[in-house]
């Protein structure tokens, strides 16, 4: 999956602001919090037009990044950190939400299209590149495209909390995976790790 030994780039895509900090929208904000929280990064400091924190995992040194652009700017502070810290796109990982897949299930995967996912697009155009990986997670489809605005921008419900938290909790204990390059175990532990149960 990485494409050298060198840095990875982990990006939480979301939007800034205590008023979108529950949004279905900031799951990837919620995920590399859980990550670097987990793996004991460093405190989140104010650099290329975002938030980072760094740490290693699996003996690879990890930087976290939440852009503060808003979602459709994340690119601008992507493609700087990833510019500055001399990362290819290929060693780049975007956390996000993902309407396509049933609540609390997670694919990975390189490159491909956006699905209207404004912090995809404007990586994409940052880069002039699809070929990053994405990690995406589900937050279901409310049922009818008029209702996709307001279920992405909408808080968390009270009963999502149970799945949301051990999707978290398996994303930050299944971090080591990726950051080995196999996405495909990441995968399956994820999936077992949420199972009812």
């Amino acid at each position: 999956m990485p494409a050298s030994d060198g840095p990875l780039l982990w990006v939480g895509l979301g939007n800034p602001g205590s008023e979108y900090a529950r949004q279905r929208h900031n799951i990837g904000f919620m995920a590399v919090d859980a990550i670097a929280r987990r793996h004991r990064f460093s405190p989140w400091r104010k650099r290329f037009k975002g938030e980072v924190s760094e740490g290693t995992i699996a003996g690879r040194r990890v930087w976290a990044l939440k852009p503060m652009t808003y979602m459709n700017a994340s690119g601008d502070a992507v493609q700087q950190a990833a510019s500055f810290l001399k990362i290819p796109p290929e060693d780049v990982t975007a956390f996000h939400d993902e309407l396509d897949l049933a609540p609390g299930k997670v694919r990975v995967k390189k490159g491909g299209g956006v699905a209207g996912h404004n912090g995809l697009r404007d990586m994409r155009r940052a880069f002039g590149s699809p070929d990053y990986w994405r990690v995406r997670m589900g937050i279901g489809h409310p049922g009818h495209k008029d209702a996709v605005t307001g279920h992405v921008l909408g808080n968390f419900a009270k009963q999502d909390q149970p799945w949301l938290e051990k999707l978290l909790d398996a994303v930050a204990d299944c971090a080591p995976m990726l950051a080995e390059g196999k996405p495909e175990d990441f995968m399956t532990r994820v999936a077992l790790l949420t199972q009812e149960g």
